[in-house]
């Protein structure tokens, strides 16, 4: 089987868009080309990333995560086989499943209410999703800093070239665990500078590529949940380019800044994105949470 005649569901979290079909059994062949000429602006349906749903047990005998996660965890009966814009694989996306789970509610393979929590099968394991009203929350997992300690201490272990913005500035590497190089900024002014068409070079060279943030520290706010540190961010993504919001990225990003505030940082951040606004909390233990909107705009069927 392949895509065409598929109807495909167009969704965004925080205008980070994604396009979605079921394919409950595994059936249908993706290729990396189909899924580039689905997600060009242009000559295609236009989206940052394709996202099929399957379920996790029809998926276990070719991905070894899939099959990992069908005996481990048989509560994550879905599994989220995301694709970026030029059609390779990414371990999941932090926008996106929300918007995965969102679709499923939509088309009725699920139901979750208001404060309940849904496993949900990705490479990088399963991430819980709690639903909040209209929105969600997704229990992210661990984060990581790939340079260890010491780029923990000096708060950076790369050098990173973006266009529009003057001289390498200083990145650092978080894992969530899709890979991203963050960089800090000035002003708002910088973050608006910055030329994304071309993608920032990051030195060393990432093995595998990365994501690469550009954060403007905006200080802290006063919430009824106590202090909350506020970002301005732009994002390229790995196999995407600019995006609108990068779900993985801003908890990146968050993270980083509380690495550069030092003892007596906030948990909780909010995050303003060109496409809206996230909010991260990082938990003592290195576990994050990701929590915004998720909204489904419209269907497509393929000629």
């Amino acid at each position: 089987m392949t895509l065409r005649g598929q109807r495909l569901t167009k969704g965004h979290g925080t205008g980070n868009d994604f396009l979605l079909f079921t394919d409950p059994d595994a059936e249908i062949a993706v290729n990396a080309q189909e899924v580039a000429a689905l997600c060009s602006r242009h000559h295609g349906v236009g989206a940052d990333g394709v996202i099929r749903v399957a379920r996790t047990a029809a998926l276990a005998a070719g991905e070894s995560v899939a099959a990992r996660l069908a005996t481990d965890h048989p509560e994550a009966e879905w599994f989220m086989d995301y694709r970026n814009a030029d059609g390779s694989l990414a371990e999941m996306c932090g926008n996106g499943v929300r918007v995965f789970v969102r679709y499923l509610i939509a088309e009725g393979l699920v139901t979750l209410g208001d404060g309940e929590i849904l496993a949900i099968g990705t490479r990088a394991g399963v991430k819980w999703v709690k639903r909040d009203g209209e929105e969600f929350a997704v229990a992210m997992g661990l984060w990581s800093a790939p340079g260890g300690e010491e780029a923990l201490r000096l708060g950076a272990d790369a050098a990173v070239e973006v266009d529009g913005i003057e001289g390498a500035r200083p990145g650092l590497s978080i894992a969530m665990p899709n890979p991203h190089v963050v960089l800090a900024v000035a002003s708002e002014e910088e973050v608006a500078a910055a030329n994304l068409l071309r993608t920032p070079r990051v030195q060393p060279v990432p093995t595998d590529g990365t994501n690469v943030e550009i954060v403007h520290p905006m200080g802290e706010t006063e919430t009824p949940d106590g202090l909350v540190g506020v970002l301005r961010m732009r994002v390229h993504e790995r196999g995407s380019g600019e995006t609108q919001s990068c779900g993985t990225g801003a908890c990146a990003a968050a993270i980083a800044a509380r690495v550069w505030m030092g003892e007596g940082a906030p948990e909780r951040w909010i995050v303003h994105v060109p496409g809206g606004t996230v909010r991260v909390r990082i938990w003592p233990d290195a576990q994050v949470e990701l929590a915004g909107p998720a909204e489904l705009v419209a269907d497509v069927t393929l000629r």
